[in-house]
This record gives C-alpha cells, structure tokens and sequence, in this order.
C-alpha cells in the first residue's frame, strides 16, 4: 500500500486544482487524482471565450487550463494523471485506481465534476466512438450549407444553435417539450432566424449512419426521420458521482449532498464543484471557491 495522505483530492479540473493548490500551501499530506492524461477537465472542451473568470480575459478554457496547470507545477502539487478510482472502502478510508495503486486517507474531496447527458437511444455511443462529437464554436465553419440537428431547450442548444445557423448552417433545433429553458436573449435571435426550424413535443428516438445522420423522431404518436450532416446533444449535464453512490447521500438527480461549506453526509468527505453544483449556479470562479473552502476546512479537522 502506498503512504498514508492527509488528503486525496480525486479530479483535476479547476475545483480539483484549486483544492491542491490550498493544501500544498497548508502543508497538507495531499495527493490529486485525475482519470485522464492531463489536468483542466471540462476547460478542455471549452472552446468560446472565457469572461467571467476575475483577473483574466481567456480566449478558450485551453488557456486557462494552461494557466491553472502551470500554477501547480510551480509549487509542485502533487498529483497522478491516468488514475480513475475503483473502488473506496469508506470505513477503513481505502482508496483503489485504474493505475493499480492503492491508497489510505484521512480525508477526501471529491471534485469530479459533471458530463454531457446523454440521450441514451441507439446509434448514439456509436457516434460518439466515431468521434462525431462537435463544438458549435470550434466546428462551425465544418457545416456551412450543411444540416444539422441541435437537440435541447437550454442555453447551451440556442446559443449552439445561433452559432452554427449564422455561419450558415441549416439548423433544426429539436426539443421534447414547448417549453424552453434558455434565457431570453437567445429565445429572441433563435425564433427570429430564417436558418433554424423549431421541432418542439419531439424525442429523438435513434440514431443511424456514418458521417451524415439519420435521425428518428417521433412527436405525440406520430414517427418520422430527418437527414443532417451533424448532431449536436444539448440536454444538459450529470454529475460524475457513480463510484460515490453507496458511500455518501445523494440527491434524485445524483449531485453530492452538501452543506455550503462542502461537507457532505460523511464529515472527512468534502465535494466541490460541478459534482455538487447544478448548471443555474455553476461556474469555474464558484469550482475554485469551492475547492478552496473545502480545504480550509478539512485541515481544521484534520487537526483535531
């Protein structure tokens, strides 16, 4: 087994960080674990400007995972990528990865944040191994004169979908109900753009095709398909928790339980970030508070 940690931390995007970046300069025991080969999470896939971070314009969340990840190199966090839990024994505070380590703790904080919802229908993970996962902002010059399919009723599929049908995409915006969830600042332009037809109290219900798509739908009853050359899914998030369930509470929709501070139903666990934030009250400042405060108040109990 290796040594003994003060702390593990176990996610390595910006709450992640931040929560070792506090405990190297509390001088806490820590060790972070990332499941992927790099430090940032979801700020790799951010490719629009970043303005609501104080103290910096980023041009594309790549910066500021560069900017975060070169903070904890140069006060030497110490962290392991490539190192997904398997398992925790919550008594005994044994922690198992994906990189055959093995791992006793004191305390935890889990900062796993969230991940695209899927709609769970056929032909979708195929499409998804083949690589035919778009940004609206990144790819967009890819489907000019193109159809494309945008499936939600948030921000993220009427600000996608404005995107992509003014660089000259045909865009129909697909929802399940009548109702939108987007503000209104995008409803207007949206409603308003010769390039997008609305299909709204309309399911997705398959997927099929190599590069263009067939999709099928059905609208109270009623089945039909369309053809598009791109398929955005913008239904949302769920927050990574699956290894956490039979160990701390969780809600109905699966995001940690948590006091403000952090503390969920287990007092040396901790949650920051995504993984316990919902998307209205979300943000990468918020993950890095929250990263933070967890810390300082871990170390308070880890002291007694």
């Amino acid at each position: 087994m290796d040594e003994k940690k003060d702390l593990l931390i176990i996610g390595g995007g910006p709450a992640g960080i931040s929560a070792a970046i506090w405990a190297k300069r509390l001088g806490l025991n820590h060790l972070l674990l990332e499941e992927k080969n790099d430090l940032g999470g979801q700020l790799n896939t951010i490719y629009n400007q970043i303005v609501d971070y104080p103290g910096m314009i980023a041009p594309n969340g790549q910066y500021l995972q560069k900017k975060l990840t070169e903070h904890a190199h140069k006060i030497n966090v110490d962290y392991a990528l490539n190192s997904a839990v398997t398992s925790i024994d919550w008594k005994k505070k044994i922690l198992k990865t994906t990189a055959d380590d093995t791992y006793e703790f004191r305390s935890l904080i889990i900062a796993t944040g969230s991940s695209p919802r899927k709609l769970h229908v056929p032909g979708e993970q195929e499409m998804i191994d083949q690589k035919e996962v778009y940004s609206a902002t990144r790819d967009k010059s890819k489907f000019i004169n193109k159809d494309v399919a945008v499936i939600g009723g948030g921000d993220r599929a009427f600000e996608g979908a404005l995107l992509l049908a003014e660089a000259g995409s045909r865009v129909t915006l697909i929802h399940r109900s009548n109702h939108f969830k987007a503000r209104q600042e995008y409803k207007d332009p949206v409603m308003e753009h010769e390039n997008i037809t609305i299909l709204t109290e309309t399911v997705v219900t398959g997927l099929k095709g190599k590069g263009r798509k067939i999709l099928s739908l059905s609208n109270e009853g009623l089945h039909k398909t369309i053809e598009v050359d791109g398929v955005f899914i913008r239904i949302g998030v769920q927050p990574n928790t699956e290894p956490y369930s039979k160990g701390i509470a969780l809600d109905d929709e699966g995001y940690i339980k948590c006091h403000a501070d952090g503390e969920t139903s287990l007092p040396y666990v901790y949650a920051a970030g995504d993984v316990c934030t919902r998307p209205l009250l979300s943000s990468i400042a918020s993950a890095v508070g929250q990263g933070m405060t967890a810390v300082k108040r871990l170390s308070f109990y880890l002291e007694n």
